[in-house]
């Protein structure tokens, strides 16, 4: 597949600022791809400089002399609209989705709703308020069940429930992070997400990645710290699946209006073969076993030139005429 990359002059791009760290519970992820793409820049001639958004406040952007923000913050505080509203306020270009689409995105009850009302495939939901509702949800949705924070990334506060006596556990871990609590229907078969680059007529979805975690328990350890998960890319899948996989994708991008960059996480029914959207991530991992970096690299752009190609995309919501 070939992309678009929006063309940039380093030495005219004035200083940047990668944004990472930040105050959510993906601190430590989000400073691992920060560093990652601080280094990426600067091997390119940019002039690059970490930016922990938990350590200073972000007018200090401006009075620095930032030009432009790549934002390696993951979850809120950083991903769910509120840093990217400050920066439209600084008028300071920054890297992926707006703030609208940020904020929905972040919200997986929001995003459900939207890609249901366009006609997306998601697994059936509810949101529950106590752990009785988790139960009640539980004979509705059937086993096994997941249970999720809705506004929390990287599986945590995440339990996958077999039985209804796990319910009340289960609820109470999600609560701990979040006081939006939703349960869905699990999908069982194969997991795999799929990056989109571009804006509007220009987005691409790039090849799909299969994830295949340990005993199929792709949690927080298994995505960061482990060498235990197999990531397939290519996919192994059929070409026809992985288009219409791909197609799905590129449409909940489109839905839900991103920009720039996202990646979306999709589970295959066993049985049917029939591609389920479970949420879309608006700043994505970039660490060492981050998955848009790799699926990128079977287009042939690498590490450094695709923190090159989200930079130059880097834009605002309002520009100033």
């Amino acid at each position: 597949m070939s992309l678009q990359t929006p063309s940039i002059d380093v030495t005219q791009i004035g200083k940047v600022a990668v944004l990472m760290g930040g105050r959510s519970a993906e601190r430590e992820v989000s400073l691992m791809s920060g560093q990652g793409v601080l280094a990426a820049l600067r091997a390119q001639g940019v002039d690059a400089h970490a930016f922990d958004p938990a350590a200073q406040g972000l007018d200090a952007l401006r009075t620095q002399g930032v030009q432009r923000c790549f934002i390696a913050l993951h979850g809120r505080f950083g991903e769910d609209g509120t840093v990217q509203g400050a920066l439209e306020l600084l008028g300071i270009p920054y890297t992926g989705p707006g703030v609208m689409a940020s904020a929905v995105a972040m919200d997986k009850l929001m995003t459900k709703r939207i890609w249901l009302a366009e006609g997306l495939p998601t697994p059936a939901w509810r949101q529950v308020r106590s752990a009785q509702q988790a139960r009640e949800a539980f004979q509705a949705l059937g086993s096994p069940m997941i249970v999720k924070p809705v506004r929390e990334g990287s599986t945590i506060g995440l339990t996958k429930v077999t039985t209804i006596e796990q319910c009340d556990a289960a609820f109470a871990l999600a609560r701990e992070q979040d006081p939006l609590v939703m349960c869905e229907q699990f999908i069982a078969g194969d997991e795999v997400t799929c990056p989109v680059l571009g804006t509007g007529d220009q987005a691409k979805a790039l090849p799909i990645i299969r994830i295949v975690a340990p005993d199929g328990n792709y949690d927080y350890q298994n995505k960061y710290f482990t060498d235990d998960t197999q990531y397939l890319v290519p996919s192994g899948l059929p070409a026809s699946e992985e288009a219409n996989i791909q197609a799905l994708v590129l449409k909940a991008f489109q839905a839900l209006d991103c920009r720039g960059w996202a990646r979306a996480d999709v589970m295959i029914d066993q049985h049917t073969r029939k591609p389920y959207l479970l949420e879309i991530n608006t700043s994505p991992g970039m660490t060492s076993h981050s998955l848009v970096p790799m699926s990128a690299r079977a287009t042939g752009m690498d590490y450094e030139a695709l923190c090159l190609h989200l930079l130059a995309s880097a834009s605002l919501d309002n520009p100033t005429p």
